[in-house]
């Protein structure tokens, strides 16, 4: 059965073909941990050099990092690097996720065109941006009843 969703899916997987790598286009179609996250033990919020605006979730486990989930208003290329740094981040503990850099999220892609590379750093400060709320929680726990979202 398909969905009446499935044309336009096609164009925009003909249209980035011979731009993006498979792997691109497919965490662009079906971007993966989409959506915020209630109860959140961390979250960060960055707006990159081009005006897009990633926000990135944590849920936290004895130290490591059991869902990661985020939402943007970017381009297809930030919507792949979000999908991609939250799936690297799964599982990680803390210290191996705050050395996620760049370059791991352009090697799980295949790489990005070179105008574009900014948005794997938009998606790795906003990672580094909700860890660094997840560790100052933990000292100030009193702080998260000040939270805004």
């Amino acid at each position: 059965m398909t969905s009446e969703f499935e044309p336009l899916e096609q164009l925009i997987r003909e249209s980035m073909k011979g731009v993006y790598t498979e792997t691109t286009i497919d965490h662009v179609v079906n971007p993966r941990n989409v959506g915020n996250m209630q109860d959140a033990d961390g979250f960060g919020e960055v707006t990159g050099p081009c005006g897009d605006t990633m926000e990135i979730w944590l849920k936290v486990k004895r130290g490591i990092i059991t869902n990661a989930t985020f939402l943007t208003d970017g381009c297809g290329a930030t919507i792949a690097t979000g999908s991609t740094v939250t799936e690297i981040a799964r599982g990680k503990s803390i210290p191996e996720a705050m050395k996620i850099n760049k370059q791991h999220v352009l090697n799980a892609l295949g790489s990005l065109p070179e105008e574009s590379i900014h948005c794997a750093l938009l998606a790795v400060n906003t990672l580094k941006q909700a860890i660094k709320d997840y560790l100052d929680l933990k000292k100030e726990p009193w702080k998260r009843a000040y939270r805004k979202y």
